[in-house]
């Protein structure tokens, strides 16, 4: 099992070396999630969660549908022995409590702050939104993230990022989909074509 400094042999997170790791291999872009795809383009798939691009399930088998798509792309990306897991809290202020949306302290209570950044520092200081972000190591298995991937196409969580510790591929499941972001075109290229049934029917991909 190879581990790079960002992740401890115990898996611990070591947050500057892990925001060093990120902006070596994405300096255009800081850990927002939906601006990804804006930023690498040329690297970036975006696959649906449900057929005819519905945007929620309803019941018990379009969950399980869902939950299978995200599967079938994590593991054929393979993140290895352990996933990354970010997931996102929002502050009116930079320091982490009080926090806008709870639900994220449940779903990853073992998750280490990890940085905190301001989208929009243009905005006059009442209006800001912090965002937090949190981060921790899971073993990888089946089933590992369920009750987050749930979570996430309930639209009760937002701004997550997964990853392998080396972060080569992001994978960012929204209430509808994800956004992959692969290591090049070719390796983007051809994950696109094995789930031409997921992808959006526009020109644009979303």
């Amino acid at each position: 099992m190879s581990y790079n400094n960002a992740v401890t042999s115990s898996q611990e997170l070591n947050p500057p070396a892990l925001t060093a790791l990120w902006d070596q291999h994405y300096p255009e872009c800081p850990p927002f999630a939906h601006w990804l795809r804006t930023q690498y383009p040329d690297r970036w798939v975006r696959f649906h969660s449900l057929p005819e691009s519905k945007r929620h399930p309803d019941d018990e088998s379009e969950y399980a549908i869902t939950l299978d798509r995200h599967y079938t792309v994590l593991w054929e990306l393979d993140p290895g022995a352990v996933l990354l897991v970010v997931t996102s809290e929002w502050t009116e202020g930079s320091t982490t409590t009080p926090q806008r949306w709870p639900r994220r302290s449940e779903i990853a209570p073992s998750a280490w702050h990890w940085r905190t950044l301001l989208e929009h520092p243009e905005e006059e200081p009442e209006y800001r939104s912090y965002t937090q972000l949190y981060a921790e190591t899971i073993p990888w298995r089946p089933r590992a993230i369920d009750v987050l991937l749930k979570t996430v196409a309930d639209d009760e969580l937002a701004n997550v990022i997964l990853a392998p510790t080396d972060l080569r591929w992001l994978y960012h499941p929204y209430d509808g989909g994800a956004d992959v972001i692969l290591p090049t075109r070719e390796q983007r290229d051809t994950l696109k074509a094995q789930h031409q049934e997921w992808l959006s029917r526009l020109p644009s991909g979303l």
